[in-house]
């Protein structure tokens, strides 16, 4: 399985967690947070970036992620809060997640992006004994900015 991540240049050549809390994980937990698609990638890139800068050099990590879907926990819209979307559904989501990392059963967790709720996002989990050895990066691509996005 494919899945994409886009990262500044200097973050480019290796996979690493900043451990810093998101959506789906507490502070200190070393999650990667990864795309379906290129296009997703990049939407989700615009809203947590507060602006587009084009200037800085960013990089898409294509990362090949070979396990059985049986590594796989899959989070349903239908199984979230109502308002899971927004912000203030964090402390939620991020309890989810912890159980998840915590547990340390599955590489990955497939959620849905609050961007474009139709598709996945997945988190890898760093600490899982298959992370090593089953998520490699396959390929690194230049990313550029399209000007009609600026």
């Amino acid at each position: 399985m494919l899945v994409y991540r886009i990262t500044t240049e200097k973050y480019s050549k290796k996979l690493t967690a900043s451990g810093a809390a998101n959506r789906w994980n507490m502070d200190s937990e070393l999650v990667i947070y990864t795309a379906e698609s290129r296009s997703l990638a990049s939407l989700e890139l615009i809203v947590h970036r507060s602006s587009i800068k084009p200037k800085i050099k960013y990089k898409v990590l294509v990362i090949d992620i070979d396990i059985p879907k049986s590594q796989i926990l899959d989070i349903k819209t239908e199984q979230l809060p109502l308002q899971w979307r927004s912000v203030n559904s964090y402390k939620i989501l991020q309890r989810i997640g912890s159980e998840w990392y915590s547990n340390n059963q599955k590489l990955l967790l497939r959620i849905p992006s609050a961007v474009i709720p139709m598709e996945n996002n997945y988190v890898i989990n760093t600490k899982h004994k298959l992370f090593s050895t089953n998520v490699k990066i396959e390929a690194i691509e230049d990313y550029f900015w399209d000007e009609r996005l600026l």
